[in-house]
């Protein structure tokens, strides 16, 4: 190799990982590049001993993928915010790396490459609970585009997939190593085989039959701009007007249910206790005496008021005068016949936008979160309904936004009942970025591991509904206004993942205490034997 060039190799190794990585996730079609993607890192874990040079370079990498992938999250009036968020995110990423380096010159390299596939599925699965939360760059996530290739997703979920791109690295940069000892085909078979057979496997498996009967959905989408319009004073019966008319459009005497986009309603708030007496509601109730059969569910901006015998959360607020303490909540509502409006609260809430990470523990990050263009106070986490239910036993999990992005918590929703997904979303805040094209793709993944259709109504697109097998069916491109009707078939049988989904969201957990465990012992072992010699 070139002299110059090969001084600069763990460089231009970070920099071909990161764009490997940006290259291979959806929206690109090069996919199959997510088998290659980590090679690069691994190879400069052989090159350079420094553990402070070797996290700059896997920094560097990661920080690479995530700008390259997600800048679209700065696409608002702070864009300081996507900056620190891409670059906190890759800081993250580089925990799970760095232990896999230092378990490689601790333990050797068999060990080390079980170390990396455990510290990183842990990060992943932690990447789901915790405040800090953001789970759009889940390994799994990468086959989106290729329903295709997983749908043995119906067992695993994408911890399942994230374990596939982990070991399929492995195994390619293996194949590299023994390619430089003895050039020759033969060392390529291996990653081949662990690449292709899943593919087969996935091209054989079908999804149960679903006895039930279709019915009949309407998916609206009433493109109102989320930043001149629609929370502008006033306008929240014009927007309600234009929401019914659309439904109209569509909706027959046997049309069950409607499904309207987030904060689609009251964007200036609206007490829960008073639901039935708001001006949006009667008009609803009005316009349902016509279809009796129907059942709208709605995205809502709604306040919770708490009096003096309840437990009052820490998201709490209270009114200016001091007399009224309640919480806001991103809500979605379902709307029918009966004087019954039920309530759902989003329980995956945006950090920094929608919630203070650890308020009470880490006072700055409230400053911190308003000078990136956050919010004056989270959102409340008081839980409303688990899941809409409707006569006939019918239920439905309507995820809020990004919610649609957890494979565990869409999972244990159709755990609980859920007969068919609902995405109520508004992904015009990003603009027409790469943002509102990867929420959707992923959506495609949830129906696969649960089984459930998926209808997706977006404020500004994109609106669709995907069967069972993850096949887009109808769908309302970006930045237009429509409505659009489909037959879906509610499904009742549980796959596996969702059956077991705690445990298999979990097993890296208990696996990396287990590790780190092992990890201790080894080293007070090692000590006391140098110590007595």
């Amino acid at each position: 190799m070139n002299p110059f060039l090969s001084k600069r190799a763990p460089l231009l190794l970070s920099i071909l990982a990161g764009c490997t990585m940006w290259a291979a996730w959806p929206t690109s079609p090069l996919t199959f590049l997510i088998f290659a993607g980590f090679v690069p890192l691994l190879a400069i874990a052989d090159r350079v001993e420094r553990r402070g040079i070797f996290w700059g370079l896997v920094y560097l990498a990661l920080w690479i993928w995530n700008t390259g992938t997600t800048w679209w999250v700065g696409n608002t009036p702070v864009p300081a915010s996507g900056v620190f968020a891409n670059a906190f995110n890759a800081l993250l990423m580089s925990i799970p790396l760095l232990g896999f380096k230092i378990a490689k010159e601790k333990m050797g390299r068999n060990m080390a490459y079980f170390a990396l596939i455990i510290y990183w599925l842990t990060f992943e699965y932690i990447h789901q609970q915790w405040e800090l939360t953001w789970p759009w760059l889940t390994l799994g996530n990468a086959f989106a585009m290729r329903p295709d290739w997983v749908q043995w997703y119906e067992f695993t979920g994408t911890t399942g997939g994230s374990l596939y791109v982990l070991l399929a690295n492995i195994l390619v940069y293996e194949a590299i190593l023994q390619y430089k000892k003895a050039p020759g085909w033969k060392a390529a078979w291996k990653p081949l085989l662990f690449i292709l057979l899943p593919i087969g496997i996935s091209l054989l498996v079908r999804p149960a039959g679903q006895q039930a009967p279709a019915i009949g959905v309407v998916v609206v989408q009433p493109n109102i701009d989320p930043y001149n319009e629609k929370f502008t004073t006033g306008m929240a019966r014009q927007q309600v007007e234009k929401l019914l008319a659309l439904t109209r459009s569509k909706a027959d005497v046997s049309t069950r249910y409607a499904i309207w986009p987030e904060t689609a309603l009251f964007p200036e708030g609206a007490w829960e206790h008073e639901l039935n007496q708001q001006p949006e509601v009667q008009l609803i109730r009005e316009f349902l005496r016509q279809y009796p059969q129907l059942t709208i569910i709605s995205g809502a901006s709604t306040y919770k008021k708490y009096t003096g015998s309840d437990d009052i959360p820490v998201s709490a607020r209270t009114t200016s005068d001091g007399t009224v303490t309640y919480d806001a909540f991103n809500s979605t509502i379902q709307i029918d016949t009966s004087l019954n409006v039920q309530v759902y609260h989003k329980v995956k809430l945006v950090p920094g936008v929608e919630i203070t990470p650890y308020m009470n523990y880490l006072p700055f990050m409230k400053k911190l979160a308003l000078d990136f263009g956050g919010i004056t106070g989270s959102y409340g986490l008081t839980p409303g309904v688990p899941l809409f239910t409707a006569a006939g036993g019918m239920k439905v999990f309507d995820a809020i936004c990004y919610e649609s992005v957890y494979s565990d918590l869409v999972a244990q929703k159709v755990q609980a009942g859920a007969n068919f997904l609902a995405v109520s979303t508004n992904d015009g805040w990003w603009g027409n970025t790469q943002g509102h094209k990867q929420h959707m793709q992923y959506a495609r993944l949830r129906a696969i591991e649960t089984r459930r259709w998926v209808v997706r109504s977006a404020n500004t697109g994109i609106s669709c509904a995907i069967d069972d097998r993850g096949r887009i069916h109808e769908s309302l491109p970006y930045w237009e206004e429509g409505v659009l009707k489909t037959a879906l078939v509610p499904g009742s049988r549980q796959t596996f993942y969702v059956r077991f989904v705690d445990f298999i969201a979990k097993a890296p957990l208990i696996f990396c205490i287990l590790l780190l465990t092992y990890t201790i012992v080894l080293r007070v072992i090692r000590r006391k034997y140098v110590e007595n010699n």
